[in-house]
Parts: structure tokens; C-alpha cells; sequence
């Protein structure tokens, strides 16, 4: 059996998974791929993907081949569709390797991508630097990912929530999490996550110069009509409004 990636899913140990199978065809190699996807191979050796690619003669030249399955049935047909596999329609090829990922997506929210209305590649970029952009030093731009289809949250805003400046994920599990709107925790646990600098007072506890000890009981900083605006305020520097 061929074998392609060294499987990426957050293990800790290393494991070898079997690329997709194309019913009756064999592997060419990714130069047979170069002859039409000439910008895709040019960049893919900057890709992550392309350092997982499993060493030795039973996994020689498979890189593209290791995803998308074997090739030699596309290449004879001059690309006709449904010849060979393709990740952005189904994230089952993702899945293989990223079983962790899969799990995420099976929780009450999650982005829509096992029900097909968006693709792990609308998120990630496989072909080209880093899976996950934003990531390293590029950390200023990490949101733009999210706020390409979540105008709103984008900003500019007057009053800003400071969290946006860590990054979206500071509050949001972006595959899945078991609370609404994909947060990380729920109520005020989320909040008190950052907003822990809390002065305690004849038995009161002062978030800032105010009294929260009801509030924080209530659990509900921003649906309860306090702090609405949670990613940015045009009006209110306590995100009011």
C-alpha cells in the first residue's frame, strides 16, 4: 500500500495514513500535476502540508497525490471532473488526519462544514505557507480570516473591545465548542477569563470602579443589556451600546 502524510492530528505520536483511493487509477507523481496547477506546485514547498509528506521510495513523489488521491486517471482525461478528489467539496479527505477537528465539528456549534455549506479551504489555505493564517508572526492579521464573511465584527470601531486585538479565538472555538456562538466557555466564566482584575470590598466585587457582585451572579454580561456591543462600541467605552 502507497502511504502519503505523516498524519498532522494533534496525536503526540506519529502515524502514517493511506491517501484517498480513486477506484482504477495509479499514482504519477506531483510533476504531472505542474503541467496545469503551475502556481499551486511553484508554492506548495512553502506550504506546511508539504513537510508532512512521508519519507521513502513507497511514498516518492506522491506530495499532491497524498490528498487528492492517484492521478493518472485525471491526467488521461485532461482534468475531467469527478477524476479525482477534491478536499474543498468534502472534508473528509481534512478528517483522515485531523481526527481532532472532526470530533470539534460533531458538537452542538460549529461552523457549517460537514453539511457542506463551507469548506475547511475557505479557512485554510493548504497549498501555499501556513495552514493557519495569521498564525507566527503575522498575528495582526489573524482576524481577517473571520471577518471576511463576519463583516459586522470587523470594526472600525470607536470604543474597541480589546480581546479583538488577541484575536478572535481569545473567545471563539472557529471548528466547534458545546456552547452557543462558538464560545470557549460559558457567561461570565468567558469574561472573568481576562476580566479577572476584581477589587473586593466589604464583601462586594468592584470589576473597575462598579459594583458587579449581582451582575456577575446573573451571568450575563453582554445579553442582559450591559455589555451589548461585546466586539466594539461606536458611542460607549464600556461597550454599552
Amino acid at each position: 500500500m502507497v502511504m502519503g502524510l505523516i498524519s498532522c492530528a494533534n496525536t503526540g505520536q506519529t502515524q502514517m495514513v493511506p491517501p484517498p483511493q480513486v477506484p482504477g487509477a495509479t499514482f504519477v507523481g506531483s510533476e504531472a500535476c505542474e503541467t496545469c496547477h503551475q502556481d499551486i506546485y511553484r508554492d506548495f514547498a512553502s506550504a506546511d502540508h508539504f513537510r508532512l509528506k512521508a519519507p521513502g521510495d513507497n511514498a516518492k513523489n506522491i506530495g499532491c497525490e497524498s490528498c487528492h488521491g492517484a492521478g493518472s486517471i485525471h491526467v488521461t482525461s485532461g482534468g475531467a471532473p469527478n477524476t479525482i478528489i477534491n478536499p474543498h467539496k468534502s472534508p473528509e479527505t481534512c478528517f483522515q488526519c485531523h481526527l481532532d477537528k472532526k470530533a470539534q465539528f460533531d458538537l452542538p456549534s460549529h461552523h457549517p462544514v460537514v453539511e457542506g455549506k463551507i469548506s475547511c479551504a475557505d479557512c485554510h489555505d493548504p497549498h501555499k505557507g501556513s495552514v493557519i493564517e495569521g498564525g507566527g508572526t503575522e498575528l495582526l492579521s489573524a482576524n481577517q480570516v473571520c471577518t471576511r464573511c463576519h463583516i459586522q465584527q470587523a470594526g472600525p470601531f470607536v470604543f474597541e473591545h480589546e480581546a479583538m486585538r488577541e484575536g478572535c479565538t481569545t473567545c471563539h472555538n472557529p471548528h466547534g465548542s458545546v456552547n452557543a456562538r462558538l464560545l470557549i466557555a460559558r457567561n461570565q466564566t468567558l469574561c472573568l477569563r481576562c476580566h479577572f482584575q476584581q477589587q473586593t470590598v466589604a464583601g462586594a466585587i468592584y470589576i473597575g470602579d462598579v459594583n458587579h457582585t449581582s451582575f456577575l451572579s446573573r451571568g450575563t454580561c453582554w445579553s442582559a443589556g450591559c455589555h451589548e456591543a461585546i466586539h466594539g462600541s461606536q458611542v460607549n467605552p464600556h461597550l454599552r451600546f
